[in-house]
This record gives structure tokens, C-alpha cells and sequence, in this order.
């Protein structure tokens, strides 16, 4: 009968157990219309992509290369992944009992009552063992587990965020680098072109064609050129550095490309939103972080139920060490008790309030993140769009401005009908129309990288 009553108390303490704690279920992945303008349902999407496909320069390869190897912040977060890693070990090596040795000597005095001159001196020899080991009878020990593994694989995935973070930012930095060097030589284009309308209006002058001005203006135009290449070639040091700096180096020149020689990939393809929850890893590590706060909030559910804990100890305990293997040296004791939380000053309530809270922050952070990479999504999308939607306008303008630029000097030359401010004011217009074209193609590629690591790729 006792035995039938012991089962079934033990059937409603695991069937109140299995109460106590929640089942983890993934939240919400992508509300409908994540990406702006974008209700495709294919889900072929470019983070698939090794970035080796989509930038097939071989000098920006082995700069990628170099910073996958050699990136501090990625060294930082793979350090993190190994303190997550020995928190989870930790987590699981909690199931296992707790193991202690022991081993001491106690030498006692005992004196007798004064009169009798007489002490006794006694030596005692203790070697033992303990062991303590709780029952996870509430599942607290199966959420610490389950809390230590989600933050571990959340560092896992800040780790991967640092590495297409830094692969779109060494390609960031040198397409910007390919785009300052064409800058600057159109600038140093542009400076012996003026440098020779300054000969040719002073040829002119001579020949009573043109005034002083005229000579004057066109050496102020050809200094506003010389003035920008210093503008220019410090951008470009500056921005040497700081991919100096991606790769773990000295500040240094970067061996680079040209920008003509750059192939655009062909179609963007985004997959659908859910895919964000695969492929990006800062989605991930969110989600992750979500995961962990749950099973916390878990562990604070578990505070107001007893706990129950066995204890043993055995070992030797005698006054001579010839008494250790006789029944009169050795010991042996097991224990089992229940600790139930009676008053405890609202502490875990307090406990349960904070991890609650904290379970509906890690939410609140999710739904956030996945709304801001469809935004970046979304911008990387337009921005691209936008830059090739400038491109036949800039070439029409170019040729256009090319044209009027000649025009203006034959006139000047020939005719009276002009003079050198509209050179001046086209040759201007010229140079900024130049500058405006680099910087669409320069516009394509960012979208590009930002559009591929938006996605998850790298």
C-alpha cells in the first residue's frame, strides 16, 4: 500500500513539474511586407552567394581574406564564444552530483579535574567523501542548460554578424578607394586641361581677342582644380587607414583595382523576409538572446517550488590507522532532503518580475531588429535602383556638357558672340557632371554590398 502511494505522489510531482515550465516556441519571424514595395515569393536570395562569386577582384579577395584572418573585433567575439562555450559545459555538467574528498587529522587534549595530574592526548585520522546531488524535479537544471546553449549559439551568431559585417566594410572601403583614385585622376585631367586654357587665353589676349579677365579668370579656374587634388588625396590616405586598421595592419597603402574594370552582379535577388532568420546573423543572435531570457524566466518559475537534494558521505574515521578497515573505522551515511522557500523577503518574485521583464526586452529587440534589416533591405533596393536609373541621364549630360565645352572655346576664338565666363561656367558644370558619374557607379556598388550583407550574406 505504501509503495502504490509512494508512485503516486511521484506521478503528480512530474506531472505538476511538467507545468511548471514552458515550451520554448519561436516568435513571430517577418510580419508581411518586411521589404518595401516587395511581394515576390521567390525564395532564391544573393546571401547564399560566397562573397567570392560576388567580388570576383582578386586584390579586394585577398583583402577579405587577410581581415577573416586577421580582424580584431573577430578575434574579440571568438573569444566570447569560448567563455559561452565553458558556461555551457558548466550548464551540463550540473546534472552530475557534487563530489568532494576530504582528509584531516585532529589531535585533542583532554585534561583531568584539578588533583588528578593527569592529561590524556588523542589523535584522530578522517579520510572521506561527499557527495551532494539535486533531482531536477522542476526542470530548473534542464532550463540552465537549455539558457547557457542559446547564449552560446547568440555568440556564434555575433561572431558571423562580425564577419559580414566586415567583409561588406573591407568592400565598402575599397569600391570608395576605386572611386577616390578615378576622382582624382579626372582632377588631374581636368588640371592640364585648364593649365593649357590658361597658355591659350593668354595667346588670345595677345592677340587682342580677349582682356585681362579673361587670363585671369582661367588661372582662378585652373587653381580651383589644383586645389581640390589635395582634398582628394588626403580622402584617400584616410580611407587607406581605416582599411588598414580592418585588416589589423599599420596604416599603409592598400594594392587596388580600377573601378571601369568592376562587373555589376547581374539581378538582386532578396528571397522572401522569413529567410532573414537563416541567413542573418545578427536576426539570429537576437532570436537567440529572445531563447536564453526565456528559459531565465524558467529558472525564476522553478524558485517557488521545493527543491530536493541527496546527500552521501563514507570514509574512515579512527585513532589509529589500523582501526580504518575494521567495522569500528569506517562510516557511511545517505541523506535525502526538501528545501521549500517559506519567506524569503519577495525575493523571487522579484526574480521572476525581472527575468519577465527582461524575456519581453529580448522580444521587443527581435521584432526590432527584423524590422530594421527590412529597412535596410528596403534602402539598399532603392538605392541601387536609383543610381541605375541616373545612369543614361549622367551619360546624356556628359556628352552634352563635352559638346557645350568645346563650343564655348571655338567661339571664343572665333567669335564674339561668348566669352570666358561661359567656358568658365561649362567647364565647371563638366567637371561636377564627372564627378556625379563616379559617384553613381560607386552608389551601384554599396547598394550592392549593403543590399548583400542586409540579406545575410558573407
Amino acid at each position: 500500500m505504501n509503495i502504490k502511494y509512494t508512485w503516486l505522489i511521484a506521478v503528480m510531482v512530474l506531472s505538476a513539474a511538467c507545468h511548471i515550465t514552458k515550451t520554448y516556441r519561436q516568435p513571430e519571424v517577418a510580419p508581411a511586407g518586411l521589404y518595401r514595395d516587395r511581394t515576390a515569393a521567390d525564395t532564391q536570395t544573393m546571401a547564399g552567394r560566397p562573397w567570392q562569386s560576388l567580388f570576383a577582384d582578386t586584390l579586394l579577395q585577398q583583402l577579405i581574406n587577410r581581415g577573416l584572418q586577421e580582424n580584431l573585433d573577430l578575434k574579440i567575439a571568438m573569444q566570447r564564444i569560448v567563455a559561452a562555450q565553458a558556461a555551457l559545459r558548466q550548464s551540463r555538467q550540473a546534472f552530475l552530483p557534487d563530489i568532494n574528498a576530504n582528509a584531516g587529522i585532529k589531535q585533542s587534549r583532554l585534561a583531568f579535574p584539578q588533583g588528578y595530574g593527569l592529561v590524556n592526548t588523542a589523535t584522530q585520522y578522517d579520510l572521506g567523501a561527499s557527495a551532494s546531488w539535486e533531482v531536477d524535479v522542476w526542470g530548473k537544471l534542464r532550463s540552465g542548460k537549455k539558457a547557457a546553449q542559446a547564449t552560446w549559439l547568440q555568440q556564434v551568431a555575433a561572431q558571423q554578424a562580425v564577419k559580414s559585417r566586415l567583409v561588406a566594410d573591407i568592400a565598402s572601403t575599397y569600391f570608395t578607394l576605386l572611386a577616390l583614385d578615378e576622382q582624382l585622376q579626372v582632377l588631374e585631367k581636368t588640371l592640364v586641361n585648364r593649365t593649357e586654357d590658361v597658355n591659350i587665353m593668354k595667346e588670345l589676349k595677345a592677340s587682342s581677342i580677349v582682356n585681362g579677365a579673361a587670363v585671369v579668370q582661367s588661372e582662378a579656374n585652373r587653381y580651383a582644380a589644383a586645389v581640390a587634388i589635395p582634398d582628394v588625396k588626403q580622402q584617400i590616405r584616410e580611407t587607406e587607414n581605416a582599411l588598414s586598421i580592418l585588416l589589423a595592419l599599420p596604416p599603409a597603402g592598400i594594392a587596388r583595382g580600377t573601378l571601369n574594370n568592376q562587373l555589376l552582379p547581374g539581378a538582386l535577388h532578396t528571397g522572401i523576409p522569413a529567410q532573414l532568420l537563416q541567413y542573418r546573423p545578427d536576426v539570429r543572435e537576437a532570436e537567440f538572446a529572445f531563447r536564453a531570457a526565456f528559459e531565465n524566466t524558467n529558472i525564476a518559475r522553478t524558485a517557488f517550488y521545493p527543491s530536493l537534494t541527496i546527500t552521501a558521505a563514507a570514509g574512515f574515521s579512527s585513532f589509529s590507522f589500523s582501526d580504518w578497515f575494521t567495522d569500528a573505522g569506517l562510516f557511511g551515511n545517505v541523506l535525502g532532503g526538501i528545501t521549500q522557500p517559506i519567506f524569503n523577503r519577495g525575493l523571487n518574485k522579484a526574480r521572476l518580475t525581472t527575468a519577465q521583464a527582461r524575456q519581453q526586452e529580448a522580444f521587443f529587440n527581435f521584432s526590432k531588429t527584423m524590422l530594421t534589416a527590412g529597412k535596410e533591405v528596403s534602402d539598399a533596393l532603392y538605392s541601387f535602383e536609383a543610381a541605375g536609373e541616373k545612369q543614361e541621364s549622367r551619360r546624356l549630360q556628359l556628352a552634352s556638357l563635352e559638346k557645350a565645352v568645346d563650343f564655348t572655346k571655338e567661339l571664343l576664338k572665333y567669335s564674339s558672340a561668348t566669352n570666358y565666363t561661359d567656358v568658365l561656367t561649362s567647364e565647371q558644370h563638366l567637371l561636377a557632371a564627372q564627378m556625379g558619374a563616379i559617384n553613381d557607379r560607386l552608389q551601384q556598388w554599396q547598394a550592392v554590398i549593403t543590399l548583400y550583407r542586409a540579406l545575410g550574406g558573407g
